[in-house]
């Protein structure tokens, strides 16, 4: 049965590498009035296909729509929802922490327990690198937090399925 609860869904779309295509495809979401959480547009394998993974808070219902609604723009290729147990998606920050002297060795212990990289360093700061899943950079940030976030941008989900299946780019 198709639930209405509204929950976190991740969509991957195949289309074709042309002009207009991320305007179509989010215009589709913003029409209806879905929100949309994050849009990423990236090359894959295949010369002129594109992989838009889109994340997305709706209800089970409102997937199904979309997901008839997208496979209805030309352009695109085909539509697969990735559930969260059988798909790998990771996301990029940037984080730009307060540090000097005094505190730069404790930062970059911080940061190294979370597997993330210091990319620059200058007098009174570093900018720290992480890739991981939500929990993961949301936990960093809590770290670094007391140190003092100067500056922080993330990038939307990439995300694919599990296991030797690919996702064809056959309609």
């Amino acid at each position: 049965m198709r639930s209405t609860e509204i929950t976190r869904h991740t969509l991957s779309v195949l289309v074709q590498d042309i002009d207009g295509i991320i305007t179509r495809v989010s215009g589709m979401f913003t029409r209806r009035g879905y929100n949309l959480i994050s849009l990423v547009s990236a090359r894959t394998e295949t010369e002129g296909i594109n992989r838009l993974t889109i994340v997305v808070d709706a209800s089970d219902i409102v997937i199904e729509q979309a997901t008839k609604q997208l496979n209805k723009i030309i352009p695109v290729i085909k539509v697969v929802e990735l559930e969260e147990d059988s798909s790998v998606a990771r996301a990029i920050m940037l984080v730009k922490v307060a540090a000097d002297n005094s505190n730069r060795p404790q930062v970059v212990d911080a940061v190294n327990i979370f597997r993330a990289r210091v990319v620059d360093v200058a007098q009174e700061s570093v900018v720290v690198e992480a890739t991981g899943t939500p929990g993961k950079l949301a936990a960093l940030l809590e770290v670094l937090e007391p140190f003092g976030i100067r500056e922080l941008i993330q990038s939307g989900h990439v995300a694919l399925a599990r296991g030797p299946k690919a996702m064809a780019p056959s309609k």
